[in-house]
């Protein structure tokens, strides 16, 4: 039996997914806890329409984060901090401080999407990966420069 399924089935697809499942399968499980819906032509019809516009509007988020990514690639970004001796700095740059650095090149970056390999503990300059999508990526140096 042919049915869409409403919610994620482990095992047999995801939510929008048209599957073929046995009959007592769709009809004493899937259907009654509300998983699938009935393959008929109205609800597979339905089905592709909303994947199609969902795939464009993921396909239209990844460009905006390509844009993003020109934006950023290859850029030096300054921060100004209070060092101690030997050039240590007091605590240490965050991810927080980059992003919003990087909004000033006009890019949003959420802090959670700067990668740091390792803590900014020195002055100095450091190499960072911002993931702006699960498929584009952008690098740029990160210069930090004691007051």
């Amino acid at each position: 039996m042919k049915v869409v399924l409403v919610k994620d089935v482990k095992g047999k697809g995801k939510a929008g997914d048209i599957v073929n499942v046995n009959d007592g399968y769709a009809m004493n499980y899937l259907i009654p806890n509300g998983l699938a819906v009935v393959g008929n032509a109205g609800n597979v019809s339905q089905a592709k329409n909303k994947k199609q516009s969902q795939d464009y509007r993921l396909e239209q988020l990844r460009q905006e984060a390509l844009q993003n990514a020109k934006l950023i690639n290859g850029k030096e970004i300054t921060i100004f901090v209070k060092i101690g001796e030997n050039g240590k700095l007091f605590g240490s740059v965050t991810s927080k401080e980059i992003a919003d650095e990087i909004s000033k090149l006009g890019v949003e970056v959420d802090k959670k999407k700067v990668e740091l390999n390792d803590n900014i503990k020195n002055v100095g300059k450091y190499n960072i990966k911002v993931r702006l999508h699960q498929d584009v990526t952008a690098k740029c140096v990160v210069n930090v420069i004691g007051k």
